[in-house]
Parts: C-alpha cells; structure tokens; sequence
C-alpha cells in the first residue's frame, strides 16, 4: 500500500497540470477564433508608404472588410492553394479602396484605389485621368505643404469625381511627373486598374510589373476594401520607442471613415 501511495502524483500536481492544459487551451481557443474573425470578417493593416496621401497617411492603423467581394485563396493567411477564383464573389466598383496581394509577388499586400474595372480604358495626359475617353474632373483644393516621404514640398490637391459620384482627394505635384502621360491601358476581364491617390509617388497599375509596378490585378488578389482609420501615429513612431506609442499618437484620424 505504501509503495503504491508513493507512486502516485501530489493532488496539487494533478492540479497544476490541469491548470496547465485549460491554460493552452483557452489559447487555442482565442487563436482559432481570432483566425476565424480574420478569414472571414476583419483584418487590420498598417499603411507603410505615401502613395495614398491625402486619405491614408503611414502610420494609420486600418480595417479592412473581408466579406465585401467574397473570398479567395488570399483571404487566408499564407494563401494555401485550396481552391482558385473567388467564392460568394461580389465585384468591386471603381473608387473603392482595396489591399490586394501584388500579382507577381502575392507575398507583398498593397493598398490603392480602383479607378478602372474590367472594359475600362485608362490613360493619363499631362497629370489628368481619363476614363473612357472623358476626363474625370476635378476641383482646385489648394496648395499644401507635405512631407512626400523625400522632403517637403508644396503640394496642389484636388478633389476628383468618378463616374457614379464617388469624391475623392488626390495630390499632385505638377503635370509633368513620369506617370503623367501614358498610353491607354484596356483593363482586360476579370481584373482591375489601381492607382495610388498620391498621384506622383504611387507604383501601381500605370507602371508593368517587370519595372517593379502593379500592372493589371486579378480579381482573385483581392484582399479586401478599407472601411476605417481605428488609430493612427505620426512618423517615428516605433515599437521599440515606448514613449512614441503616446507622444506619436494622431487622435485627430482616429475612427475616420475612408472614401
């Protein structure tokens, strides 16, 4: 008897133990759903550049909706090759905002707006945008002086008008940038034409993916459409810079609904 009472485990190890497992199990618990939340409804992304300047700033910490044009491959994380094409798909419309995997290294999500849908034909003369042949107009907003990412500039914004009634600010430095004047491109079917709303610092849709640019996406890259600015920090920000997590807070963009 004595030698089967020592060969037994302490009650308060068979506690611990147990106290263990509830412990990774509750983990587990909260990753399945966080992946379940992230799959199918939300995902947050930080914006890492200028290129949607005015609208969306580095440092502004979004959300984007999963569910808007249905699910792909790219919809999961890692993108395993489960099944091609979209399921429950819903088509985007121009001046939509979306994060999408980039075509030739889906590894890399970028963020841009829809300015053509598939017919469409785009092109650029001297700074304008020309959709179908007819300029998108645009209103005058000012000049401003902007940090562009290579220093500060004064920088003209404008509020352009897409077909349908979607407003939106842009930035431009001038007429005479390199993605200014460009050829037309016919958006083939099944993908879209993307373009950066900080129209002189933007890679997108007007530039090849052979020259590090875009080029035409698919709508299978399609990630998902931002909906809101939760939080946002100014430049500098880091987070191996605790005190930057409060000083380089811009509460001012907090909750900022996206166009």
């Amino acid at each position: 008897m004595s030698e089967s009472m020592q060969a037994s485990a302490p009650p308060e190890k068979h506690g611990a133990m147990a106290e263990v497992v509830e412990i990774v199990k509750t983990i587990v618990y909260a990753l399945l759903i966080a992946l379940f939340l992230r799959v199918l409804f939300f995902q947050p992304y930080t914006i890492p550049s200028a290129s949607m300047e005015p609208n969306l700033y580095e440092g502004d910490y979004i959300i984007v909706s999963k569910w808007t044009y249905g699910y792909s491959r790219y919809s999961i994380p890692f993108a395993p090759p489960l099944f091609s094409g979209r399921l429950v798909e819903q088509k985007a419309h121009r001046g939509d905002i979306v994060v999408f995997a980039l075509p030739h290294d889906p590894h890399i999500d970028y963020i841009k707006r829809i300015i053509g849908v598939p017919g469409d034909r785009i092109q650029m003369k001297s700074g304008l945008l020309y959709l179908n042949g007819v300029q998108v107009p645009r209103v005058n907003k000012g000049t401003f002086h902007e940090d562009t990412g290579y220093g500060f500039r004064d920088v003209t914004r404008y509020q352009e008008t897409l077909p349908g009634g979607k407003t939106y600010m842009t930035n431009d430095f001038g007429p005479e940038g390199d993605l200014d004047n460009t050829d037309v491109f016919v958006v083939p079917e099944g993908h879209y034409f993307m373009m950066g709303d900080n129209r002189d610092n933007s890679s997108d849709s007007r530039v090849a993916p052979e020259n590090g640019g875009v080029g035409f996406v698919p709508a299978a890259n399609l990630e998902g459409k931002a909906q809101i600015i939760l939080l946002s920090w100014s430049k500098g920000a880091s987070i191996f810079k605790p005190w930057t997590w409060v000083m380089n807070l811009q509460p001012h963009r907090f909750f900022n609904l996206l166009k």
